[in-house]
């Protein structure tokens, strides 16, 4: 397998076209160009432990990042019907991209070889990005914890730690 990308702050982020649960097209030009940055999140699967901790701490602090012009985007390859019902359980007030190709994985480096007890397999690098609205990569973090590294984000991007 070649080397997955590996993307740094200050780089171009891959422009992309995807769906999200309600089936609704989004692009991140057409979303930057609104002046607004994107939080694109990468994480293995709806409603595992890590990842419903990585969600419900970017639910917790949604409000910050949308008042301080940041849209959350959450990307896994679990299915539409997935993401609803993890949605609906947890109350996620953003969207979650169907990227079950893993395309969207690909082009920003979280499609990576893993393995456990021996076997090996090609899975998602929780991995989180902070797009500008200029398009350049603010933030990234590959193989963030699902805890805390939302409040490292929210920090190194200079939200107001009062917004809710």
């Amino acid at each position: 397998m070649a080397n997955p990308v590996e993307l740094g702050a200050g780089d171009e982020a891959p422009d992309f076209e995807a769906t999200v649960t309600d089936g609704t097209v989004i692009r991140l030009s057409e979303m930057l160009a609104s002046g607004q940055g994107v939080i694109l999140y990468f994480y293995p699967r709806d409603n595992t432990s890590g990842c419903t901790v990585q969600a419900c701490d970017f639910r917790d602090s949604f409000g910050r990042f949308s008042n301080s012009g940041w849209r959350v985007i959450g990307v896994s390859t679990d299915s539409a019907k997935s993401h609803q019902g993890f949605i609906d359980k947890h109350d996620l007030p953003f969207e979650l991209i169907v990227d079950e190709g893993a395309s969207l994985h690909e082009a920003y480096g979280t499609w990576r070889e893993k393995s456990m007890y021996g076997k090996t397999y090609m899975g998602t690098l929780r991995s989180t990005f902070a797009v500008a609205s200029d398009g350049a990569l603010r933030w990234v973090g590959y193989k963030v914890s699902p805890k805390g590294h939302v409040e490292q984000l929210l920090s190194d991007l200079g939200v107001v730690r009062g917004w809710t």
